[in-house]
Parts: C-alpha cells; sequence; structure tokens
C-alpha cells in the first residue's frame, strides 16, 4: 500500500548490544594476549621529563549486587600539570602544554582482581567555560558487558578539600552526600603517591555519573 505524499514514517528501531564480552579485544587486545596495535594505548601517561606530582590511581569497579566486575575498560582525560589541556580546543594560551604528558589513558580491569590502574600526574586547576576555576579532577569513561551507554564521571582529589568545596560540578549534584563518590582517598607506600578510586554502578554507594 502506498504512503499518502507528506506522511510521516515511522521505522523500527534498531538493536542495541553491550560493549562486551569482547570490548577487550577490540579496544585493549594485549591485554587479552593479542599483539595486533602497533601503538598500544596504555595506562602510564608520563615518562621521565613529564612535569608534575607523579601519582597512581587504582580502584574496583562494582555492581549492584557488591559484586566487582572484571572485565571492565576505562579510560582517563585530564590536564597537565599547569591545568591545561593537550587538545586544540583548549584556548587557555597562559598555560604551558607538556608536550611530555599525553593527558589520556586507556586501561582494563585485572582479569583476577579486578583492579584497574593509571600512572599519571596529579592536574592543575581548569578555568571552567564560565571563567571560574575547578577544582583539579580526571575525567574517566568506562564501558563492559551489561553497560549499553558508556558511563562518564570525574575523579577528585581528598586532599584538595578547599577547591572542591568550590568547584561548580561538585556542587551542582544536589544530593550533597552523593558529591563523595567522586572523591579519591590519598594515602602513601614505599614513598608513592595512591589515590584509590572505586566505582559503583548501582546501590546505595552508586557514583555520581554524567551526560557524555
Amino acid at each position: 500500500m502506498s504512503l499518502p505524499p507528506n506522511s510521516p514514517v515511522y521505522l523500527n528501531e534498531t538493536a542495541s548490544q553491550t560493549a562486551g564480552p569482547y570490548v577487550h579485544i577490540g579496544l585493549a587486545p594485549k591485554q587479552a594476549g593479542f599483539d595486533i596495535f602497533e601503538n598500544n594505548f596504555g595506562n602510564v601517561l608520563v615518562n621521565a621529563k613529564t612535569k608534575g606530582e607523579r601519582i597512581h590511581i587504582k580502584g574496583r569497579v562494582i555492581d549492584g549486587s557488591n559484586a566487582v566486575i572484571k572485565d571492565v575498560l576505562l579510560e582517563i582525560w585530564q590536564a597537565n600539570a599547569a591545568g591545561r589541556y593537550n587538545h586544540p580546543a583548549d584556548r587557555q594560551e597562559s598555560k604551558p602544554i607538556d608536550k611530555n604528558f599525553r593527558g589520556w589513558g586507556r586501561a582494563c580491569t585485572d582479569f583476577e582482581s579486578g583492579i584497574y590502574a593509571f600512572d599519571t600526574i596529579k592536574p592543575g586547576s581548569v578555568t571552567g567555560r564560565d571563567g571560574k576555576p575547578m577544582a583539579p579532577h580526571i575525567s574517566v569513561w568506562l564501558a563492559a558487558r551489561g553497560i549499553n551507554i558508556g558511563l562518564a564521571t570525574r575523579i577528585y582529589f581528598s586532599d584538595e578539600e578547599k577547591a572542591n568545596a568550590a568547584d561548580p560540578v561538585l556542587n551542582s549534584i544536589e544530593w550533597v552526600d552523593r558529591r563523595k563518590t567522586l572523591i579519591a582517598q590519598r594515602s602513601e607506600k614505599n614513598g608513592k603517591v595512591i589515590y584509590t578510586f572505586d566505582v559503583h554502578l548501582q546501590g546505595p554507594d552508586e557514583t555520581v555519573f554524567f551526560d557524555n
């Protein structure tokens, strides 16, 4: 049967699926045992010449039943120690670019322990679009089987209390008690600065997620 001119056409929605179970093979094949990429984008964002305080970030991704998920892909994106992103869209001309800092990293949770880790530097404060400074933070994106759309969140730092209290994004979270889900806890071991940041997908401690 033909449709009348200018009549609306309704199409069936295309089926969707989650990122797993082959997310490692496609995006981090080396961890899955496939050495197929010339450049493996890894979890180390620094080299010997990178400026800033070296930090180690680690944590787990936990589901609503309090089980640790062991096949998660995480990506981070952050400013350098001066608070500038190594990206053309960053217009903070007064801040230097660190050519020895990539500013982006990718890691998978360990298949046995479920722990992910990044070696990076503590970012500086970035000036927001409204001209106000944001507290030092790292943007996080994660995907795994059971997640239809990648989840975006942020890592803030427990030793930046004053900056966190004034951060516009943290202050935009209406539920004050949930802001703590974005705070990584600082510790030190063998002279190494460690920030622990667990991501809770559901439940009473659910991490705050943002629109991508």
